[in-house]
């Protein structure tokens, strides 16, 4: 899942940084999730896939389409 969320945010050509300040989440927590040394609450796990469009699974990994 860590993974999924840093290709996406890599494919869009965004910092952490940038995509941060658009979910409202400090670059740090940011940086944390993408290692996956913090867990990700169920509403950044939301905003994230609304912004890039995907589903929740997808992120999760319970499903490869996103």
């Amino acid at each position: 899942m860590y993974r999924k969320i840093r290709d996406l945010r890599e494919d869009k050509d965004m910092t952490q940084k940038q995509l941060a300040e658009i979910i409202n989440i400090s670059q740090s927590n940011l940086s944390k999730y993408e290692r996956g040394e913090l867990d990700i609450p169920s509403d950044i796990l939301i905003r994230l896939a609304d912004f890039h469009n995907v589903s929740v699974d997808y992120l999760l990994g319970r499903v490869d389409e996103k």
